[in-house]
């Protein structure tokens, strides 16, 4: 359930500038997400995070790996609705159980790419951007091209201001998730 202090908006009861946004995003999803509800009491930070989460979208990196960006900082900030909601996504795209698996435990993936990949994330996040060169080297090594370096910056950036906004609000796991549900160090 949310805190109290923050309401679960609908496009009837939101701020003016979130309505034509959230009305965007129940035609495209067939339901309004409780989270955008929430998020929508700030109408510039709706619409900041889903602008960030188009261009992060239209980056090099395909959609599984966008994924594997998503999940890591998910995992790495507790947030426990974007991870059945990115599970829940990439079990739709037909994503192997044990990469899904890997992803919400924080371990090492069956994919050395992605791998490189996740662990390159995890930096990024723990350094604050200040990655250490030998970090920087093993993601190049693995085929990654500085271009994605960069690409990683965005996505941490677009889904912590999703990770601090639903753990902020209480944002609950809708019920069309809730077999994706995921509870921290499990």
């Amino acid at each position: 359930m949310s805190r109290p202090v923050f309401t679960a908006h609908t496009t009837g009861s939101a701020p003016a500038a979130a309505r034509p946004v959230m009305t965007a995003v129940e035609r495209k999803q067939g339901h309004l997400p409780t989270a955008v509800g929430l998020m929508a009491e700030s109408p510039e930070l709706l619409k900041g995070f889903l602008g960030a989460v188009a261009v992060f979208d239209a980056t090099d990196l395909d959609p599984t790996a966008r994924e594997v960006v998503v999940l890591t900082v998910a995992t790495r900030h507790e947030c426990h609705l974007c991870v059945a909601l990115h599970s829940a996504a990439l079990t739709r795209d037909g994503a192997a159980p044990e990469l899904i698996a890997a992803l919400r435990a924080g371990t090492a993936l069956p994919d050395p790419r992605l791998e490189a990949l996740r662990r390159f994330t995890v930096a990024v996040l723990d350094h604050r951007g200040a990655v250490p060169d030998d970090q920087l080297d093993a993601f190049l090594a693995a085929g990654w091209q500085p271009r994605h370096a960069l690409d990683v910056v965005l996505g941490v950036g677009a889904y912590t201001i999703s990770t601090f906004a639903n753990r902020l609000t209480g944002a609950p796991v809708d019920p069309p998730l809730a077999a994706y549900a995921w509870t921290p160090g499990r």
